[in-house]
């Protein structure tokens, strides 16, 4: 507020954030990414630069960006080579090339904040060696910046996204927080900015639900068994949208949680908070993401032929929202970093999650003895899974089965969500809590025993080749 926010809280923009997410991918994503290095710039930037950026960044007259990739350093940031060499004035000379830079050059501001990643004289090598850098297309004199888009990309989707190859050459920067501490202020960003592209698709299923939904109670095709002119009747459609909507709310609530464990953090202090966060950040990125993938696929299924057809606009969303589940860390990162990272707590906060959801399944088990025996039984097959990832010492083993270990959980927590909801709402939210227990946590055993299955199997021919008819 400071600086001309408004203070509300990180689960109210979630909230926006899908609505602009479901409205147009490509436009949202300059408010995110301006969200995401706000934050780095409240906990790392100096006051100057706090005084001299944040205003302007807050009332959204300018717009920001994060560089992280180079051609030779994608997930492996370490390995990146663009350099920052002291001026003497207390400003760095910034030059390098970064590619993939999401709305890294445009007219629609003023400005342009680029936060850039680059490596100082003498710096070790590896991410110890990186440090961040302020370093904006004008500089406050009004200057030009010694930097340039040198093209941009022609991608899948987001074509109203201008991704740019950003080439800098000596450009004038300030140093965000301390030297060599540059992943440490940039994990900032990118921990907002992974909870946000969750969100972007959720935003995305959402928008494809509704216009599958629309389209499948306008369309008059066959003589559905269940009565009705309309496609919505076929059993087959019906599978289909309750899987998009099932989906689609499992992830906002995935998301909203985090969002609410973020705030809960912020406003206590209490590291129960953080790493209840912490824990569902992964899971909200790469299940959100994964959401809007499948939900905007069966999208164009809906429409059958005209779901191909751009003028429907079912493909746009799917072309839109499928590198979702590549930006901001893989979705093969995030699950690593969940069986990794996430578990050296040795699973404390992902059982406290199990806890809560065996809480809402003994509540249930009075008025929705069935859905509560589910519930019941994924929670004990994901606990125990969890309890041998975290005794795995070959961390191989984690990483073969963390993508599946992921998604059980997900799956796991939003049998917890829509029960909760249905004990609160049993005459609108059960429909969909049935249809979430007992046609999509069925997967939850499968993905368990292949994520008990190691990493041996992936390994078993020493050489990968062609199969041959």
């Amino acid at each position: 507020p400071e600086y001309g926010g408004m203070g509300l809280p990180l689960t109210l923009a979630t909230c926006v954030n899908e609505m602009q997410s479901s409205a147009c991918l490509s436009l949202q994503l300059a408010p995110l990414m301006a969200q995401g290095q706000i934050e780095a710039l409240e906990h790392h930037a100096s006051d100057e630069l706090k005084a001299r950026y944040l205003p302007k960044l807050i009332s959204g007259e300018w717009t920001a960006t994060m560089n992280l990739t180079e051609a030779q350093a994608g997930s492996d940031v370490g390995a990146l080579r663009s350099k920052a060499e002291p001026k003497g004035d207390g400003t760095f000379a910034i030059s390098g090339q970064k590619i993939f830079i999401t709305w890294g050059d445009h007219d629609v501001a003023e400005n342009i904040v680029h936060l850039v990643l680059a490596r100082l004289p003498n710096a070790p090598q590896g991410t110890k060696g990186i440090s961040l850098f302020l370093v904006p297309k004008f500089l406050p004199d009004a200057k030009a910046n010694a930097l340039c888009a040198i093209s941009l990309e022609h991608k899948l989707g987001l074509h109203g996204s201008p991704t740019a190859v950003m080439q800098y050459d000596g450009a004038t920067g300030w140093l965000v927080g301390v030297k060599g501490g540059g992943m440490a202020a940039m994990f900032t960003m990118m921990n907002n900015a992974r909870l946000g592209v969750g969100v972007q698709g959720l935003g995305v299923a959402e928008a494809a639900y509704q216009k599958a939904l629309a389209y499948a109670q306008a369309r008059v095709q066959g003589k559905p068994l269940a009565g009705g002119d309309t496609i919505i009747g076929h059993a087959d459609v019906r599978r289909m949208l309750l899987r998009m909507q099932a989906m689609t709310a499992v992830s906002r609530a995935i998301c909203l949680d985090c969002a609410l464990s973020l705030d809960m953090a912020k406003a206590t202090g209490e590291k129960d908070w953080a790493a209840r966060a912490a824990f569902l950040t992964p899971i909200a990125k790469a299940f959100g993401t994964d959401t809007g993938c499948q939900v905007a696929d069966l999208g164009i299924q809906v429409h059958g032929g005209m779901g191909f057809i751009e003028e429907t606009g079912a493909a746009q969303l799917w072309r839109d929202v499928r590198v979702t589940a590549i930006y901001e860390g893989t979705n093969g990162i995030q699950a690593m970093d969940l069986v990794g990272r996430k578990l050296m707590d040795g699973g404390k906060a992902g059982l406290a999650l199990l806890d809560e959801a065996a809480a809402t399944a003994r509540e249930a088990e009075a008025t929705l003895p069935e859905l509560a025996e589910v519930l019941h039984q994924a929670i004990s097959e994901t606990g125990e899974a969890l309890q041998w990832l975290t005794k795995q010492t070959d961390m191989n083993a984690r990483f073969a089965g963390a993508a599946s270990f992921l998604r059980a959980f997900a799956l796991t927590l939003g049998g917890h969500y829509l029960l909760k909801a249905a004990l609160l709402d049993p005459s609108n939210r059960t429909a969909l809590a049935r249809f979430h227990a007992f046609h999509l946590m069925p997967e939850i055993g499968g993905l368990l025993a292949t994520v008990k299955r190691g990493a041996a199997d992936l390994y078993l021919p020493e050489k990968l080749e062609t199969a041959h008819a």
